[in-house]
C-alpha cells in the first residue's frame, strides 16, 4: 500500500500548522512501515494507491484519481467554517443547498463541493467539523472520520520543571491569530505574556503593528522570535505559567496540543472546536475587544498555578495507526 501526500498550498508561500500536520504524517505512516510520499505532479510514472489531500481536492482530480484506481481520503480544515454562529451555519446550508438544486453543474464544479461525495473517506480534526462535513456539505456520515492532529514524543516526555511567570502564546504573527489583539489585552491586564512566532512577511503592516507594541512594553511584551529548537519549544511549555490561544478562528491547533502534553494550562478562544477537544485544565475567552479580554487574561493568570492539567493528546504515532485503518477500509480486500 502507498500512500500519496498531496495539498494545495505550497509550504514556501505560508509556514504553519499545515506543513507540520503533513510532514509529521509522512513521517509517523513511514516509522509503521507503511510507504508514504509526496504526490509529484511532475512524475508521470508514479504509483500509489491512496491520496491523501489535505484541503479540498478539486473535483477533477478526485475522477481522475478514481479513473486509475487510486482512492481519496480527503482531509479539510474547516476552522472558518467551524467558527460561524449557528445561525450563520444554517444560513449557509440552505443557501448551498439552493445552489445545488438550482445552479448548472458547470459553476457548482468550481466550488469542489462533490469532493465531499467523490471522497473515498473524509477526514475531520475534531467531531465539531465532522458534523459539518456532513450538515454543510453533503459528505456521507458514514465516510467521515474524526482524527485529531498528533504531538511529538519531545512534547509528551518532557520533564516537569518549576513554572515561571510567563504566560506563553505559540502562533504566526497574522490577524487571524489575533495576537495584536492578545498583547494588548496582557498590557492592560498586566500579565506578562510571551509571543513565540513569525509573520508571513517581516513588512505585513500588522505585524509591524505588534513589533511596535513589543518595543513599547518590553516588561510585559517579550518577543524574540519563532523557536525552532523542539527541545527548547518542550522546556518553554514545561515554564510557562499557562499558555493563550485567542485566535478569530481555529481548526485543531498544533500549539495548543503542544502545550497540553506538556501539562500546561490552556486559554482559548470560546468557539466549538476548542469545546469539543479540551475540557479539564482549559478557560475560555469570547472574541472581543482588548479591554474586554483583559479581565478574562487576568482572571486566568491568577488562576492556572492551581488548574489541573488538560487531558493527554495522541502521539502522532497514534494517529498513523488510526490513518492506516481507514487506508485500509478504503482500499478493501486488495490491501
Amino acid at each position: 500500500m502507498k500512500i500519496l501526500l498531496n495539498c494545495g498550498l505550497p509550504f514556501a508561500l505560508a509556514h504553519g500548522g499545515m506543513q507540520i500536520q503533513i510532514e509529521r504524517t509522512q513521517a509517523a505512516l513511514q516509522s509503521l512501515g507503511l510507504q508514504a510520499e509526496p504526490l509529484r505532479w511532475w512524475d508521470p510514472a508514479q504509483t500509489g494507491d491512496v491520496i491523501h489531500y489535505f484541503g479540498r481536492i478539486p473535483v477533477a482530480q478526485a475522477e481522475l484519481a478514481h479513473q486509475k484506481g487510486i482512492k481519496i481520503v480527503m482531509a479539510e480544515l474547516l476552522g472558518g467554517t467551524g467558527s460561524r454562529s449557528k445561525g450563520k451555519l444554517r444560513l449557509q446550508h440552505l443557501i448551498t443547498q439552493v445552489m445545488q438544486r438550482t445552479l448548472p453543474s458547470m459553476v457548482l464544479r468550481a466550488f469542489n463541493w462533490k469532493s465531499y461525495l467523490l471522497a473515498d473517506a473524509c477526514i475531520a480534526l475534531t467531531p465539531w467539523e465532522a458534523h459539518l462535513m456532513s450538515y454543510i456539505f453533503g459528505a456521507r456520515p458514514e465516510n467521515v472520520h474524526v482524527v485529531p492532529n498528533g504531538v511529538e514524543e519531545i512534547f509528551l516526555n518532557s520533564p516537569r520543571v518549576e513554572r515561571g511567570p510567563w504566560l506563553v502564546c505559540t502562533a504566526t504573527v497574522t490577524k487571524v491569530k489575533r495576537v495584536v489583539e492578545a498583547a494588548e489585552a496582557a498590557i492592560q491586564a498586566q500579565t506578562p505574556l510571551w509571543i513565540i512566532g513569525k509573520p508571513y512577511a517581516e513588512s505585513d503592516p500588522y505585524a509591524l503593528r505588534f513589533f511596535e507594541l513589543a518595543k513599547q512594553h518590553p516588561n510585559t511584551i517579550r518577543f524574540e522570535g519563532a523557536i525552532q529548537d523542539r527541545a527548547r519549544l518542550a522546556q518553554v511549555y514545561r515554564e510557562a505559567r499557562g499558555f493563550v490561544l485567542l485566535s478569530a478562528w481555529e481548526s485543531l491547533s498544533l500549539s495548543a496540543l503542544e502545550a497540553a502534553a506538556c501539562e500546561t494550562p490552556l486559554l482559548l478562544s470560546d468557539l466549538p472546536w476548542a469545546r469539543s477537544v479540551f475540557d479539564k485544565g482549559t478557560a475560555f475567552c469570547p472574541i472581543t475587544s482588548p479591554s474586554r479580554t483583559a479581565p478574562f487574561l487576568r482572571r486566568f493568570y491568577d488562576a492556572a498555578p492551581g488548574m489541573q492539567p488538560p487531558s493527554r493528546p495522541l502521539s502522532w504515532i497514534e494517529v498513523a495507526r488510526q490513518l492506516g485503518q481507514i487506508y485500509h477500509s478504503v482500499l478493501g480486500p486488495r490491501s
